[in-house]
């Protein structure tokens, strides 16, 4: 793909002053750099839109994965540098971008009402229908289009000259709730129409049209998501559609980013600015426009074709990677529907035939505890094995306790068993005419099968867990965490490398990795073998090539460099459950060093404002096991700091800025609040707002009336607007340098 010969075509002699903004270099005042960088930013938003296109819809990549993340990075970098030039429509914020808007969920009426569909349960109910429907319209003088039941949530997309304006869900089909910030996000759905979309509907292109259809999580995803919640001892979701509409409902939209969420299009609000006549020429105009559309569509021009259709996709639905609960069967032409008209709920001319699930029985054997990487035990079934929707199934998540005692299942039960959303296997209940005499309800173990620590469980939660720091069953996991970047950001240290250390019998918890020796890790194995031989070095092909001493010495003197990181990324390092990095910040600005917090009460850490008791009783319970402390000791005498200060780059740029050491230790700034906003100048709004935390303040993302100071900085939006409307005081960036440099907010005249 020849993007450089793009970009020079368009830059010219600019090149150079971009390069330099997308590197990260300050933003220059020079009006020409910012014309050359608003320039590239333009393109490259053309740029992933058209190759998002080719992904998305049409399946025909021209370039890259790598090359089109490499586009979307300088578009982010770009952005960054100069954040009034951001776009509702920018592709960075298709991936929970920085928009935040106070009318998101806000009721949205909908153009037209959102009918609901009547059910067709059998195929009797389908041909009574059908009958009805060539009654009404004369046999044979009927088309029907066929398409899948997607079992997603509805939504209704509004656009105004072709541009994205707004996302609804369905709501009461009346009234739905505002998400576009949220749709935003998911990169199937377009944000400008094709032009051949809009040629087509000719004089009223500028119109406000509004479609229809239906956001889902495809399988896989769905059973990652549930992977994800067993793991951290939360609540699985039911099934895909449950798992959509908890994902389009999220109010950070860097959530819903993440939950891989995709659309169908398939209806409008009025057929009449399109110039289209049927269901089967709207569903080409949709894809035209750029709207992704199920490809599994059929005219039937018989009642038997839609029998057929129907038996194809009943026995098929297992190969798709969404769910399906049905097959729409609607009046092809609109002017049929037009006569056909609606009931007080649906329309006449469409009804859903609906499919029954499948479901099979086995035996229960075996209830077998899983510890994941959290720690959290979880219960899973072993049964015989059985085919259910394509595949062969023999083990399912019973998720927690209480779903055992709510479905009353024990061992040497006979069970019904299903997919849940046609992918993930569960449990339906036992049939209790078949239950053998004696079998006894199951209990959760008390001790941690992985390492024999004792088992807590807290009152008023569903999850089990081991909490100790040394159970093997967390370790990797435990030890990814200790090294990532928000954490003791020890680079060099990634999975594969922890796996040899692990394999090795180097590393049995984090404290071992400051016991290291370049020796020791240098003669790690990399997995890879020499393909030529060596005698000089007396290699011989397929030797095993170690990890050598020049990468073993960087990785030592970056696990060296981590001892300086301050307590609050240790407390995240950790992995104490429910503490996260902005949790851990707050307890480490209040109790300053670990000795103090291990023998804090957990009234004293619920006091925190934001901590709250369920955090508190989780950090005590941490402390409360001994193996835990031993590992914390050893982290003592290896030197790591176990006590809050600047660390790393903060205190670099701490001391650079003038910040004098005694006043961390005073925190002349406990009790205030201050928000950050607008571009700054000096400094990153991360490292000012790194310097106030260590001088004892709170630093948030939103303005309230609880907030003590605004920060405003150049291009500041709403955020200053919030304020002054709040009457809250604002300060400028030479404000906030003597507030860092002194330890004092300065006075203003009255």
């Amino acid at each position: 793909m020849a993007q450089e010969n793009l970009f020079d075509e368009i830059m010219g002699e600019d090149q150079e002053t971009v390069s330099q903004v997308t590197a990260g270099a300050a933003p220059a005042a020079d009006a020409s750099a910012k014309t050359a960088a608003a320039a590239r930013a333009a393109e490259l938003r053309h740029e992933l839109d058209y190759h998002a296109y080719r992904y998305y819809f049409l399946d025909a990549p021209e370039i890259t994965d790598a090359a089109f993340d490499k586009l979307l990075v300088e578009l982010q970098e770009i952005e960054a540098c100069y954040p009034d030039l951001v776009t509702p429509d920018s592709y960075t914020q298709r991936v929970g971008g920085g928009f935040v808007d106070t009318e998101q969920f806000a009721p949205v009426t909908h153009m037209a009402r959102m009918y609901s569909m009547d059910d067709a349960m059998n195929l009797e109910e389908l041909d009574e229908w059908l009958q009805r429907t060539e009654d009404a319209l004369g046999a044979g003088q009927v088309t029907y289009t066929c398409e899948l039941k997607i079992d997603g949530l509805g939504v209704a997309l509004t656009y105004r000259g072709g541009a994205f304006m707004r996302a609804a869900t369905r709501g009461d089909g009346t009234t739905g709730e505002d998400v576009s910030l949220n749709v935003r996000t998911i990169r199937d759905v377009p944000m400008h129409l094709s032009a051949a979309a809009l040629d087509h509907m000719g004089a009223d292109r500028d119109t406000v049209i509004e479609v229809r259809g239906e956001v889902y999580m495809p399988k896989g995803s769905f059973v990652r998501l549930n992977e994800e919640a067993d793991a951290e001892g939360r609540d699985p979701f039911a099934n895909p559609r449950n798992a959509a509409a908890g994902s389009l409902r999220q109010k950070d939209p860097k959530i819903t980013a993440r939950r891989d969420l995709a659309t169908f299009l398939y209806a409008v609000a009025d057929t009449v600015p399109l110039h289209v006549d049927s269901q089967h020429a709207f569903l080409d105009w949709l894809r035209q426009a750029g709207f992704s559309v199920n490809p599994n569509v059929a005219r039937c021009a018989t009642p038997a074709e839609v029998h057929e259709f129907c038996a194809e996709a009943l026995a098929h639905r297992g190969d798709l990677d969404y769910d399906i609960d049905g097959v729409v069967v609607k009046v092809d032409s609109f002017a049929q529907q037009d006569e056909l008209g609606f009931t007080a709920r649906a329309p006449r001319w469409a009804i859903a035939f609906k499919f029954p699930p499948e479901e099979k029985r086995t035996a229960l054997r075996e209830i077998r505890i899983q510890v994941g990487r959290t720690g959290v035990l979880t219960p899973v079934a072993e049964f015989d094995p059985v085919t259910v929707s394509g595949s062969t199934i023999a083990r399912a998540t019973l998720h927690n306790i209480d779903e055992i005692r709510r479905k009353d299942v024990r061992v040497g039960d006979t069970i019904v068993v299903h997919k849940a959303g046609d992918v993930i296997p569960e449990v339906v209940g036992p049939v209790l005419d078949r239950r053998p005499e004696g079998a006894a309800a199951y209990e959760m173990p008390a001790t941690c099968p992985a390492c024999g620590a004792p088992v807590v469980h807290e009152e008023g939660e569903v999850a089990y867990r081991c909490v100790s720091i040394d159970c093997p069953a967390q370790l990797r996991e435990r030890l990814a965490h200790w090294v990532s970047r928000p954490c003791m950001d020890i680079d060099g240290v990634g999975t594969e490398l922890i796996d040899k250390m692990v394999e090795a019998g180097l590393v049995h918890d984090v404290a071992d990795f400051y016991a290291l020796t370049v020796d020791a890790v240098a003669a790690l194995d990399t997995g890879r073998t020499y393909q030529a031989d060596n005698k000089r070095r007396g290699i011989k092909a397929g030797d095993p090539i170690p990890v050598g001493s020049t990468i073993a010495q960087k990785v030592v003197d970056e696990i060296t460099r981590s001892k300086g990181q301050p307590l609050s990324r240790v407390l995240f390092a950790l992995g104490i459950r429910h503490v996260g990095k902005s949790v851990a910040e707050l307890i480490a600005q209040r109790f300053l060093n670990l000795p103090a917090l291990i023998d804090a009460s957990e009234e004293d850490i619920a006091g925190i404002e934001g901590i709250g008791p369920k955090i508190a009783a989780s950090v005590k319970e941490f402390f409360a096991v001994p193996e835990n402390l031993a590992v914390l000791e050893r982290l003592r005498v290896a030197g790591v700091t176990l006590e809050e200060n600047l660390g790393g780059a903060d205190a670099a740029f701490a001391e650079e800025a003038g910040v004098a050491a005694h006043l961390t230790e005073q925190r002349p700034l406990e009790g205030l609040t201050f928000v950050l906003t607008g571009s700054l100048t000096r400094f990153t709004r991360s490292e000012a707002g790194s310097v106030l935390k260590a001088l004892g303040a709170k630093v948030t993302g939103s303005v309230s009336k609880k907030t003590s100071y605004v920060v405003a900085g150049e291009k500041a939006g709403s955020k200053l607007a919030k304020a002054e409307s709040l009457g809250v005081p604002v300060l400028t960036e030479d404000d906030l340098a003597a507030i860092m440099a002194t330890g004092h907010v300065p006075e203003r005249e009255s």
